[in-house]
C-alpha cells in the first residue's frame, strides 16, 4: 500500500491513506505516456480542412494568352498552382487524425501518471469536501488554501456534482473531472491533483 496526502478544506494536514500500488506506485513509461497524450490530442483533431488541388478549381478553361510572341512564359491555364487563384499542391485533405491505442494503455498511462503525481508530492486527497451553494468566491477561497501555488489544478469528484461546477467555472485554471471520466490528458496538463477522499475507491476500482 502506498500512503497518500490528505488535507481538509482548510488546507490543514491529516492522517495519512493507504492506496493501492496497482495504481499509485507503478512503473513510470515516458514513450507510453507520450504515445498516450499524442494519440488523445490528435482525436480531438477535426480533420476537416480542406483545399483544392487544379483540376478543382473552378475556371481556367482557355488558354489565356496565345503560346509565342508575348514575351512571357507560356501558360495553359490560369488555375495553375503558381498563380493566384490557382489550385494548391499538396494541400490539406479531409482525414481522420486517431490512432489506434488500446484501453490497456490508457489505464497504464493514467497510473504511471498519478505514480508520478503522488511521487512528487503533487497529488494529495481533500478529505470532508462538500459545496452547498454554487458560490464562486468560496470555492476561490477554498482552493487558495488547499493548492496555493498551483498554477493549473485537478479536481476529482466522486460523482457528478453540478455545484461545483457551477462554483468553478469562472475561475481560470481549474478542472473538474470525475473518477469516471479522468484522463491521462487532465492528469497530465495538472501542476497539482485533488482527489475527493470518496473518488479514491471508485478511481481504484476503475485502475485496478
Amino acid at each position: 500500500m502506498v500512503a497518500l496526502k490528505v488535507i481538509n478544506m482548510e488546507g490543514i494536514e491529516q492522517d495519512a491513506v493507504e492506496a493501492s500500488e496497482q495504481v499509485f506506485n507503478v512503473e513510470t513509461s515516458e514513450t507510453l505516456i507520450h504515445d498516450v497524450v499524442v494519440a488523445m490530442q490528435a482525436a480531438k483533431r477535426q480533420g476537416t480542412h480542406s483545399t483544392k488541388t487544379r483540376s478543382e478549381v473552378s475556371g481556367g478553361g482557355a488558354k489565356p494568352f496565345r503560346q509565342k510572341g508575348t514575351g512571357r512564359a507560356r501558360r495553359g491555364s490560369s488555375r495553375e498552382p503558381v498563380l493566384r487563384g490557382g489550385g494548391t499542391v499538396f494541400g490539406p485533405h479531409p482525414r481522420d487524425y486517431r490512432s489506434n491505442i488500446t484501453t490497456a494503455m490508457k489505464r497504464k498511462a493514467l497510473c504511471a501518471l498519478l505514480t508520478d503525481r503522488a511521487r512528487s508530492e503533487r497529488l494529495c486527497i481533500l478529505s470532508d469536501y462538500k459545496v452547498e451553494q454554487p458560490k464562486t468566491k468560496t470555492f476561490a477561497m477554498m482552493l487558495g488554501k488547499v493548492a496555493p501555488d498551483s498554477r493549473r489544478t485537478l479536481l476529482v469528484t466522486a460523482e457528478h456534482d453540478p455545484t461545483t461546477l457551477l462554483s468553478s467555472r469562472n475561475i481560470p485554471n481549474i478542472n473538474v473531472r470525475t473518477a469516471a471520466e479522468v484522463s491521462p490528458l487532465d492528469v497530465i496538463n495538472a501542476t497539482r491533483v485533488l482527489l475527493q477522499r470518496e473518488a479514491l475507491p471508485k478511481l481504484e476500482e476503475r485502475l485496478s
